[in-house]
């Protein structure tokens, strides 16, 4: 038996028509179901004698049970690949604090589809991947355990929540407003450079003038427009605190 669809479907065929003749001579449904019911609770003394425990610490007898669920369907072809796969998948996301065990593969496991290759190259990796660039090509890209900050807000000037009109008079006017909007970027960079990050990454968008300065002042590389759930799952591997705002960091 694999997963038992099939198998399921047959043997309550058979368990349905052991009873039709009782349905003929006009015994009531429910009389059947609590006798079906009674059958049930002989059905599960039975599996007590004939169960066997699994150790779900072994890899081996989780295996088996995976294979036995997705071996007898397309996955098959592939023999172990795909069972590895699952089970090494399922142990990177286990997560047991006291009493409490955590399995969250929806939130956790994330399936990235990279077009080309075969399906022999497919591997789970212990970390996190997003097709992401950095956003500056003088960036580094390769970086051994760096300090990660993670926000969840723009890196670039904002206009006010309500309307706001700006009157100019004078000409260098305009030029003091820019320069506002420059120390303001330049205020929330200095925010993060303070705890000396080697990577920045933010969900939202980050102003040129920003990138610029977490680059010569920094050497940071940052990523922008992350989605939420990748976001999480870095904060998860790393161990880092989503923050709403650069001067809380």
């Amino acid at each position: 038996m694999g997963d038992g669809t099939t198998s399921v479907i047959i043997l309550a065929g058979e368990v349905l028509a052991a009873v039709e003749s009782f349905l003929e001579r006009d015994i009531h449904p429910t009389v059947i179901v609590n006798a079906y019911f009674k059958g049930l609770d002989d059905v599960v003394e039975m599996t007590k004698t004939m169960g066997k425990r699994i150790d779900m610490e072994n890899d081996d007898d989780m295996r088996k049970i995976v294979q036995s669920s997705i071996g007898t369907k397309f996955a098959s072809k592939w023999g172990q690949l795909i069972v590895d796969l699952a089970v090494k998948a399922v142990r990177i996301v286990y997560r047991k604090e006291g009493d409490n065990v955590e399995i969250d593969t929806k939130r956790y496991a994330k399936v990235e589809k990279i077009p080309g290759g075969m399906l022999e190259d497919c591997k789970v990796l212990d970390g996190v991947m997003f097709n992401k660039d950095v956003c500056h090509p003088g960036m580094r890209r390769m970086i051994k355990n760096p300090r990660v900050v993670l926000l969840d807000c723009v890196l670039e000037y904002k206009k006010g929540e309500s309307m706001t009109n700006m009157e100019f008079t004078k000409e260098d006017d305009f030029k003091k407003a820019l320069a506002m909007e420059e120390i303001e970027v330049k205020r929330m960079c200095e925010y993060i450079l303070r705890v000396k990050p080697d990577v920045v990454i933010t969900e939202k968008g980050v102003s040129d003038l920003a990138l610029h300065h977490l680059l010569t002042k920094g050497n940071c590389s940052v990523f922008r427009r992350l989605r939420k759930t990748d976001n999480n799952r870095v904060a998860r591997a790393t161990g880092a605190t989503i923050v709403n705002r650069p001067e809380e960091i």
